[in-house]
């Protein structure tokens, strides 16, 4: 496959996940396809919902806006130009995640933009959308098609790894396919620090941070670290607009357990009746929730980032990524800090 041709496909196809992020009805066949085929992508996209009660139409159009915003010509072939990969095409079998819409896509990108074939195994939970834009990316290069193969049972015929799962499925990655050269990925989370003078708009961006697919990502910030002294009703302050996070019956369901839970425990909560807030210095929060703790110094950050360096998936505000970007991620930032494309031009 000619990479210039598989850019060019990509960016295609950047230019309808975009117009679908933003919401745009089908204008003219400069976007790339028929009317019928766009409406039938936002057709699958509205049904969704009944598939995965976590994948609502918001979302799912903010993950093909994100994904379509990093899909531009210039970016990937920049990107790109920094790897020399081999002429000889590898099968890389890519088993997904399924916690946010299209959460595998980077790797399958990866894959192919490498010049190899990828064997993708999809979750149960995201088995809809990938297929769907691969018809379409077909469309822009039919060489893909050879390429391209998606698998429901017990994969074969493959030559690498790249696997995504929670900390349970890591130890099945390592069981079954430890022999071949692999990229195994567990549980991980994001974390914000603040250092109290942010503005009211950066504590705003940091409710997307926060709330963005309901909190369900690697990236989305469930731990927050604050100047002593703190006052934490700033936080509720600015994160109110993303009280209709509750009218999701499975965010709901998990706001309404751990509250419960917490409250049989006697633990201390903050309560906005849509997140709780909880005062500790474990890492993970569950759904519904948000943990927090207070430092006195920035000697205190970085121990602390040092000490979960190994489950923190991206840190944001201080010393960090800028607030509202978590679920924006550039090609170059890759997941657990392992840089694919270089990992991929390794193969041999």
């Amino acid at each position: 496959m000619k990479r210039e041709s598989l850019i060019q496909a990509f960016s295609q196809l950047g230019i309808i996940l975009r117009n679908i992020g933003e919401n745009k009805p089908w204008n003219n066949f400069e976007i790339g396809v028929t009317e019928s085929e766009y409406n039938q992508l936002i057709t699958t996209i509205e049904k969704l919902k009944h598939h995965n009660g976590w994948f609502t139409e918001p979302m799912v159009r903010k993950a093909m806006l994100n994904l379509g915003s990093s899909l531009e010509t210039d970016h990937l072939a920049s990107w790109c130009s920094k790897y020399t990969f081999t002429s000889q095409p590898k099968t890389i079998a890519v088993i997904m995640a399924g916690n946010i819409p299209l959460v595998g896509f980077h790797d399958f990108l990866c894959v192919l933009l490498s010049g190899n074939k990828v064997l993708a195994k999809m979750s149960s939970e995201d088995d809809k959308l990938l297929p769907a834009l691969v018809g379409l990316l077909v469309c822009f290069y039919p060489e893909l098609r050879e390429n391209i193969s998606f698998s429901s049972r017990n994969m074969k015929g493959f030559d690498a790894v790249i696997a995504t799962g929670s900390n349970a499925s890591f130890l099945h990655f390592e069981q079954y396919f430890s022999k071949y050269p692999h990229i195994f990925r567990k549980n991980r989370t994001s974390i914000a620090v603040l250092g109290g003078n942010e503005t009211s708009e950066e504590l705003k961006s940091l409710s997307s941070d926060i709330f963005d697919f309901f909190g369900r990502g690697c990236r989305s910030v469930s731990h927050l670290l604050l100047p002593a002294s703190y006052d934490v009703n700033k936080i509720f302050e600015h994160i109110v607009h993303q009280a209709e996070v509750i009218n999701n019956k499975k965010y709901g369901n998990n706001y309404d357990y751990n509250k419960a839970i917490h409250l049989m425990n006697q633990e201390k909560l903050l309560d906005n009746n849509f997140v709780l807030l909880k005062e500790t210095h474990e890492l993970h929060s569950p759904l519904g929730m948000i943990y927090y703790h207070f430092y006195k110094d920035l000697n205190e950050v970085h121990d602390y980032l040092e000490l979960h360096k190994d489950a923190i998936q991206c840190s944001i505000g201080l010393n960090g990524l800028p607030f509202g970007t978590a679920q924006c991620p550039a090609l170059d930032d890759y997941a657990d800090q392992v840089d694919t494309m270089q990992w991929l031009s390794k193969l041999s």
